[in-house]
């Protein structure tokens, strides 16, 4: 509605939508089906476009296990946690299914890196934030390649309505 004061609306007429979020291949990357249902899609997304990532850029994501590559993700919204609570679907992989710092860390176990490895929440600058902290990491040798991203997957209309509100 181009009215934010609309209550339950919002004042952004277009959006970027993505299909079938919750589809993920577990088992090629070793993760159970048990475990990925409890995964934040943002983390399937994650594992997904880093592979290809490393791909694309001629890497084999297996010729790096042990190499000093740091992982610096940023990441800031918890929509898919808030389903979990809502729906009762917590278990044992809820925790690290949803918190951001495991993405980071998933990600790093998963391709066997000896970097550093963590998840920047900075709000809407955390992947600009999390380029920045690679590239300090690089210069000063804490790592020799660094594989940076970011992801935001809105999967809750609430955020919008609220910062619609506000203008």
């Amino acid at each position: 509605d181009p009215n934010p004061d609309v209550e339950g609306k919002m004042v952004s007429r277009c959006g970027g939508f993505l299909r079938d979020v919750d589809l993920f291949d577990a088992s090629f990357f070793g993760i159970s089906p048990r475990e990925a249902v409890h995964m934040d899609p943002q983390q399937r997304l994650l594992i997904e476009v880093s592979w290809e990532a490393l791909e694309a850029a001629g890497l084999s994501p297996r010729r790096l296990m042990n190499s000093a590559t740091g992982v610096f993700i940023g990441m800031c919204s918890s929509d898919y946690q808030s389903f979990s609570i809502e729906r009762g679907l917590t278990d044992a992989y809820t925790g690290t299914g949803n918190a951001h710092s495991v993405a980071a860390g998933r990600l790093s176990y998963l391709l066997n890196l000896r970097g550093p490895s963590f998840a920047v929440d900075t709000a809407c600058s955390s992947s600009l934030v999390a380029v920045h902290l690679a590239c300090q990491s690089l210069r000063s040798s804490e790592c020799n390649l660094a594989l940076v991203g970011g992801v935001n997957l809105v999967l809750k209309p609430d955020g919008s309505i609220y910062f619609s509100r506000i203008r």
